[in-house]
């Protein structure tokens, strides 16, 4: 068994993770104790709890419980916060999804506010005249955002699940944005990287730099005026204070000026999409993740189906011979996303064959315990005919059993880098998501094929993974991740860590991961697997490559029925777990 945790030394932001650093702005109620937990060691609490990637957020979300809004109201409140705190991918301009798990009705909701693509959106609109791929027109320009679904999403959840008003539970995000934050070292960190993108556009320079141009640094008192003026027609007005009226108005002129292709009807006609969940069984727990047009809950239940097959506990975590069986699970169902999924209101996803156990067992089969497969040897094995690393995930559980998992991103760390002038948020590159060609890989290296092309009012394929674990009929643990590609691969870990090794819900964040998507063949690693673990690997046939930047970051809540234990994932610092007061 090599159980060897990971120290991320390039990480130097791991200093920060102090409760004074994270001090932003003052809210109206805070807690009157904040326990921040520790790498290994959970926030306990016997009331509600929120976990997001900005303590500050989840601050908002726990003094809306107190409030006596209910799981549903901490997580809009903590949504548009994170707008406001968290600007690489809290949005208003981008989507997600949202699983809901209501107590009272015994009952989870699949909630989908992905972005959707423009009416004159075409197959080739990233094809340039030789018919390859324009990289920089589908990930940079305003013809690569779709029409955003969060606002429409968030605002959907409260009014039909919610207890709360809208003007009450965005009061704490307007006043954010309007009397400013105090920018932290994390904030700062993103913004040099984000730098030559956001530079290009005088309205991102406008929101993300201070007056004389230079990028914003730790400390800076950071105020967001006309993100403020936005959220307050939201408030007042609803989905309406967005999809119509003057912000819809400045998000079309800017369209109209840059060759975009969204117009005020796609904004008017967007629409909310309740669907059912996956479900699925693993060694005795009930899974509930995102269906399609998210490819997570299909693949993380199909690799659990697989992976049920094996003892894993007997083999050791972290062992060459379970990671082994981890690598050719991966491998198997990447290969499966690349061919059956997308948006299912185009095209029949054959969700139920490729979470059959039946299916499972063939493709457990052709596993060799010992060598390595060729992924080029791999392809999609139903018989049946023919996401950024800086996405966003919080989790939210109230005293009452309700819970919510909710992801959504921008696609890229601040999107297309292009901000709506006067309206003070950033558009989404969404559309990258799509297969602007068969085959041709996106900027995740995901392949996709005609199941995901580009068509008016499709949603485009998402990896991310809001989930709900259930055991005896109950939440057991809530979690999900950003990280693109690695989304799906990271939730599977965590869920592994929590019930074949009986992990708390810290230990299972800190456990160092890994990731393999079938194209490329490789494997990529954090540190902190042990060395022997990564040569047995390399005897074994399979390419390590070690990983340039963290793989996931989990948000993860679980309960035991009298104390919700919480943890943020420290791989990147500012989130935290925070109880209701």
């Amino acid at each position: 068994m090599s159980i060897v945790f990971h120290r991320f030394s390039f990480f130097l932001f791991l200093v920060l993770l102090t409760p004074g650093v994270f001090s932003q702005t003052s809210v109206s109620r805070a807690p009157a104790i904040i326990d921040y937990g520790s790498r290994f060691h959970p926030v306990i609490s016997n009331k509600g709890m929120v976990v997001s990637q900005s303590v500050l957020a989840s601050q908002i979300g726990a003094n809306i419980l107190a409030q006596g809004g209910n799981a549903i109201d901490a997580a809009v409140a903590t949504g548009f916060a994170l707008a406001v705190t968290l600007p690489q991918a809290g949005n208003i301009g981008g989507g997600g999804f949202m699983l809901v798990y209501l107590a009272e009705q015994q009952r989870t909701i699949a909630i989908d506010y992905r972005e959707v693509a423009p009416n004159a959106a075409g197959r080739d609109l990233f094809l340039d005249e030789f018919g390859e791929v324009d990289v920089s027109k589908a990930r940079f320009s305003h013809a690569s955002a779709g029409v955003p679904g969060s606002v429409a999403g968030l605002v959907h959840a409260l009014e039909n699940y919610g207890n709360l008003p809208l003007s009450e539970v965005l009061k704490p995000a307007i006043e954010l944005a309007e009397k400013g934050i105090t920018v932290t070292r994390p904030l700062a960190y993103s913004l040099t990287h984000a730098e030559q993108r956001l530079r290009k556009w005088p309205a991102s320079v406008g929101y993300f730099f201070r007056k004389d141009g230079s990028l914003l640094r730790p400390g800076d008192h950071w105020q967001q005026k006309d993100l403020a003026v936005t959220l307050r027609k939201i408030a007042s007005q609803g989905r309406d204070g967005f999809y119509k009226g003057s912000v819809a108005d400045k998000i079309v002129a800017q369209m109209r000026q840059h060759g975009g292709l969204i117009n005020l009807d796609d904004l008017a006609n967007y629409k909310v999409v309740e669907r059912e969940p996956v479900m699925g069984t693993y060694r005795g727990f009930k899974i509930a993740a995102m269906p399609p047009p998210s490819s997570g809950g299909v693949h993380l239940v199909q690799m659990l189906n697989i992976l049920e097959g094996w003892e894993l506990d007997k083999l050791g975590h972290n062992s060459a011979d379970y990671l082994h069986r981890l690598i050719e699970t991966m491998r198997r169902a990447y290969a499966d996303r690349s061919e059956y999924l997308g948006d299912p209101d185009f095209q029949p996803v054959p969700v139920a064959q490729l979470i059959d156990k039946n299916y499972a067992q063939t493709l457990r089969q052709g596993i060799d315990l010992n060598k390595a497969s060729d992924s080029n040897d791999i392809a999609p094995a139903l018989k049946v005919p023919h996401e950024s690393p800086q996405t966003t995930h919080f989790s939210v559980w109230d005293d009452t059993g309700n819970v919510v998992s909710n992801t959504y991103t921008l696609n890229f760390s601040y999107g297309s880098g292009i901000s709506v002038t006067g309206a003070g948020f950033l558009l989404n590159n969404e559309m990258d998501d799509f297969s602007a060609k068969p085959g041709v890989p996106n900027a995740y290296g995901l392949i996709g094929g005609t199941a995901n092309a580009i068509q008016p009012h499709k949603r485009p394929l998402s990896s991310m993974t809001p989930t709900i674990v259930f055991k005896q009929g109950k939440p057991a643990f809530t979690t999900g991740s950003p990280g693109g590609s690695t989304i799906i691969n990271t939730v599977l870990q965590t869920v592994l860590n929590v019930v074949d090794f009986e992990m708390n819900v810290a230990e299972a964040a800190a456990a160092p991961r890994i990731h393999h998507q079938w194209q490329p063949d490789k494997v990529f690693v954090e540190p902190g697997l042990n060395s022997d673990t990564r040569r047995l690997l390399h005897e074994k046939g399979h390419n390590i490559v070690p990983s340039t930047r963290v793989i996931g970051r989990t948000q993860t809540i679980s309960s035991d029925g009298e104390h919700t234990y919480g943890a943020n994932d420290t791989r990147w610092p500012g989130g935290g777990a925070i109880a209701q007061p």
